[in-house]
């Protein structure tokens, strides 16, 4: 019979309760998982261990969660990365992202959402490669999105797109086949701080579908799941 895998996590916060707490929650979830208190703890367990993704918070004594994750990037270390975060602005939370994190979570958190977040991550990620999230150009049938630059082609022409579409197209192209709710998006392209509604969310999505000259009835793009949200069910790849 063959044995269940059960993927390592290595754990990395200064706060001792909350290694505690989100160790034994995650070992129940069905993660093996190893802890460290700050990033040079974490830079030599990486090199031991090779775990399947590291779940590091930003702040900590002796290497902090941002410079951990840039020495591993510059290593070519593509083992995922969920940052813990308390950044709460948009423009933040992206540069965190660029800096080389496959996704980010924002203290306090429920820990529930913490496994949804490493399950999702480690479904879209192989191991030994670049993820989709840090990768600078993407595409998706005819479609190339420059990340960096924030345009997007059809067939090497640009297309204009307002910056909360190219922003909702960006993260469906990093997170292809996944459930993205309404609630997701506005957290994540508008902030909590702004004033918006969902519907805001649909219509930035009515404007994706025309730009990719999408039929909603029949999408090749983007799937409406009823009551819930929204798929990218195109496959993507590096450009």
């Amino acid at each position: 019979m063959k044995t269940a895998y059960h993927p390592l996590i290595l754990l990395v916060d200064d706060e001792e309760s909350i290694l505690t707490t989100l160790k034994l929650f995650l070992e129940l979830s069905g993660f093996q998982v190893t802890t460290a208190r700050n990033g040079r703890e974490a830079l030599n367990l990486v090199a031991q261990n090779h775990p399947d993704l590291i779940v590091l918070d930003v702040l900590m004594p002796q290497l902090n969660g941002r410079e951990t994750l840039r020495q591993l990037r510059q290593q070519n270390n593509w083992t995922p990365v969920i940052l813990l975060t308390q950044v709460t602005g948009t423009a933040q939370r992206i540069m965190a992202l660029e800096e080389g994190a496959d996704d980010y979570l924002s203290k306090p958190f429920d820990p529930q959402e913490l496994v949804v977040r490493i399950r999702a991550v480690l479904r879209r990620t192989q191991a030994g490669k670049q993820s989709l999230q840090t990768t600078r150009r993407l595409k998706s049938y005819h479609v190339t999105l420059d990340r960096s630059a924030r345009r997007v082609f059809i067939d090497n022409h640009e297309i204009a797109l307002t910056p909360k579409s190219v922003s909702i197209l960006e993260h469906f192209m990093t997170h292809p086949d996944e459930l993205i709710t309404r609630e997701q998006l506005l957290d994540i392209v508008w902030g909590w701080e702004s004033a918006v509604g969902e519907r805001a969310v649909d219509t930035r999505i009515v404007e994706l579908r025309k730009a990719l000259q999408e039929d909603p009835s029949a999408p090749k793009f983007i799937e409406t799941v009823p009551n819930a949200g929204y798929r990218y069910i195109a496959p993507v790849e590096e450009a």
